[in-house]
């Protein structure tokens, strides 16, 4: 007597489906997740380059920019837009809860601080590489200038750490990185190599 093939699969061969389909759906999570980390990693240095040829290369800038175009005001609305982009690459990678730990407040609070209080004091074209691109920025020693260096950079590191509870570690660390390489090459200026104002 001849037995007719099952047509149903044994519990065993379903179980064994059921997880190769579910290893291959964890595989397809964890490549979009590096996808997306690559793509968010691209976005936080993003600026980095833009701010490393503006101050290599002030007169080429105020050239682009124009007769009757301040070329601080330019990089200022270039700037929102790039740090736009570094914070939507930020959250893209972040996992938010509420409260925020208690560390958070100090950091974030003192480090915005920092960044308005500068912003105040310099205007927009002192903040903006306004004196390389040769404009006469009088020079300040109001607090936090001459008792912190870098102010404006401390303060961005400072927001940056303070949203440690949220973002992964290698994103902050990659924006840091930005800063610190910034804070470097604005350590040394050779006003020869200011911009000179458009007849």
């Amino acid at each position: 007597m001849r037995v007719a093939p099952s047509i149903f699969k044994s519990t065993a061969e379903q179980t064994q489906g059921a997880q190769k389909d579910q290893q291959r759906e964890r595989e397809r999570e964890r490549e979009s997740e590096m996808g997306m980390g690559i793509v968010a990693g691209i976005g936080v240095l993003v600026p980095f380059p833009f701010y490393y040829w503006l101050w290599r290369s002030p007169q080429a800038w105020v050239n682009l920019c124009g007769r009757g175009r301040d070329p601080s005001k330019v990089m200022a609305l270039v700037s929102h837009l790039l740090k736009l982009i570094q914070i939507l690459s930020l959250f893209s990678v972040s996992s938010l809860s509420w409260p925020p730990p208690l560390y958070f407040w100090p950091l974030f609070l003192f480090g915005q601080f920092l960044n308005f209080r500068v912003y105040q004091l310099l205007g927009e074209s002192g903040t903006y590489y306004g004196v390389r691109f040769g404009k006469s920025i009088p020079w300040v020693t109001e607090f936090p200038f001459g008792y912190i260096k870098d102010p404006q950079y401390v303060g961005s590191i400072m927001s940056l750490v303070a949203c440690l509870a949220w973002v992964p570690f290698q994103y902050i660390a990659l924006w840091v990185l930005g800063y610190v390489f910034m804070m470097h090459l604005e350590s040394t200026e050779d006003p020869g190599t200011r911009a000179k104002a458009i007849s």
